[in-house]
């Protein structure tokens, strides 16, 4: 149910507290209800290599000129960033002999349940690993100024946590090499992605690193490496659902909410896509927390936080990690997604069955026991441990260093006949009895920071006039306008006392 409009977006259609359509380049007033902005890095984005700048988008793509400075004029405020990409390489000139072959995923393991063909290991195209040597970095510290970071073109701010090759060298001078890696694009193409060497140094210079690199001396270069301004929004103007708090109906999405792009501007596209349509069908917001999954926790952490460089999503962003495991996705969020749609009934039938069996099984773990006499104790001496001498739960045994499930489901009895769980399903069983006690501390600390997060705050609120808190945390809380006392306890530079004073003023009725 898609229209595509080849066309650029030029402005938005606007009154003093709602957006309901754009302006494009060729004069077309499009009318809608919501309106998604999804700009990437394109918005006025400007293409640097070397001393040279100019306008444009990614590959060669045009930029979006003209709409930066409408949001702006509606009071939005603008951010500068910056990001780059490395070279791509002809993969018939490369020598991969001197490189370390990195092997695709030998397990069959899919995003959904409806993945049955897998790739085997012998048909997966493999990645390369190779290293710089010190040539390499003799090139980019005698050509240092041939950059347009370091020779003072670039305004906008990097991506801390996958910097350029030169900045690489710079910062981390002690170390004698550093890795990269050669990735193939496509079945279909010979293009190789040189994965870890983006710059923004002349082509000239380009040529030079890439020719001193292990198994690319002769290699032909298909695109060159640059680097990327662009401007992105402020995201602690959105609210939880990704839309703009000073305008209903306008939402936001991607790199121009300040993040890296991949994964973190992939998981913000599906949220605002989400709640772009709820708000057309009159619908509440879809919020996840930040204990249901690394998206809630990457929309908090902007929208609460705020960024001045690209945002890029870590494990430890996460205090609730033990609960946002890889093997536990499908029970955390499925029942989300067949609620809005987006899991077909099938799919929702078979994670019924998984979430069923794992329960079944996690009761018939607890309650049946290996006994002294059971062969079980073959397989404890065989790993180090003392056999049994009294009566032990198998969940008991299964909780022991190096016990694997599939292994311990060889001694157990009257093994339930309905369960159906594979590999990984098993996997999942060992993780939630190995790990039982770390996850149930997680989720009493995830319960203690829902009862903040139930003191709810008014919105547009003056907290100038508030007494008792520090001068920062009134501006924090002015500029942000947090939805409840969770959020506004991780505002940076709000203290405790500030929080306290808060809950005090609730209590007497101040917040009305």
């Amino acid at each position: 149910n898609l229209d595509i409009l080849e066309d650029m977006v030029i402005d938005l259609l606007y009154d003093k507290s709602s957006v309901f359509g754009v302006k494009t380049k060729q004069n077309l007033d499009i009318f809608s209800k919501s309106v998604i902005l999804s700009t990437g890095t394109y918005m006025n984005s400007e293409i640097l290599v070397g001393h040279s700048k100019h306008s444009g988008g990614p590959d060669g793509e045009k930029p979006s000129i003209g709409l930066s400075d409408s949001l702006k004029k509606m009071g939005i405020e603008i951010i500068r960033l910056k990001t780059g990409t490395p070279q791509r390489i002809a993969k018939e000139s490369i020598d991969f002999s001197k490189g370390i072959i990195q092997e695709g995923n030998v397990e069959d393991e899919g995003f959904s349940y409806e993945d049955h063909d897998f790739i085997p290991i012998s048909k997966q195209i493999p990645c390369w690993l190779i290293y710089t040597t010190p040539e390499t970095h003799k090139i980019i510290k005698d050509n240092l100024l041939e950059s347009a970071m370091y020779g003072g073109l670039v305004k906008g701010v990097g991506p801390r946590y996958c910097p350029s090759i030169e900045d690489k060298i710079v910062r981390f001078s002690d170390k004698p090499r550093h890795q990269l890696f050669l990735e193939p694009e496509s079945y279909d193409t010979n293009s190789i992605y040189l994965q870890g060497f983006s710059t923004s140094m002349s082509v000239e210079i380009q040529e030079k690193m890439v020719h001193s690199l292990p198994g690319l001396e002769n290699a032909k270069i298909l695109k060159y490496a640059y680097a990327i301004e662009y401007d992105a929004l402020d995201p602690t103007q959105f609210d939880t659902s990704l839309m703009v708090k000073k305008y209903k109906g306008l939402f936001i999405a991607g790199q121009i909410c300040g993040t890296s792009g991949y994964e973190e501007a992939a998981g913000l596209g599906l949220m605002a896509g989400i709640n772009a349509g709820q708000y057309v069908l009159n619908k509440p917001p879809f919020i996840l927390n930040r204990d249901e999954a690394y998206i809630g926790v990457m929309i908090d952490d902007l929208i609460t936080k705020g960024t001045k460089e690209p945002y890029r999503l870590l494990s430890s962003r996460a205090e609730y990690r033990l609960l946002l495991r890889h093997d536990n996705a499908d029970l955390r969020l499925t029942e989300y997604g067949h609620q809005l749609g987006l899991i077909s009934n099938e799919r929702y039938k078979i994670f019924l069955k998984k979430k069923k069996d794992i329960s079944v099984l996690e009761d018939y773990l607890k309650n049946n026991y290996f006994g002294k006499t059971s062969k079980v104790n073959e397989y404890l001496v065989e790993l180090g441990y003392e056999p049994l001498e009294n009566g032990v739960s198998y969940e008991e045994i299964l909780k022991r260093n190096n016990v694997t499930f599939t292994r311990l489901k060889e001694y157990m009895i009257d093994y339930p006949n309905d369960v159906n769980l594979d590999s990984i399903g098993e996997k999942q069983i060992s993780i939630l009895v190995k790990y039982q006690g770390y996850i149930q501390n997680e989720k009493l600390e995830a319960m203690k920071a829902k009862k903040l997060e139930s003191i709810k705050l008014p919105s547009n609120f003056d907290y100038s006039k508030l007494d008792g808190l520090a001068l920062e945390a009134r501006q924090k809380f002015n500029n942000i306008q947090p939805k409840d006392i969770g959020q506004a306890s991780r505002i940076s530079g709000v203290n405790p006392s500030d929080i306290n004073s808060l809950i005090i003023h609730i209590k007497k009725g101040d917040l009305k």
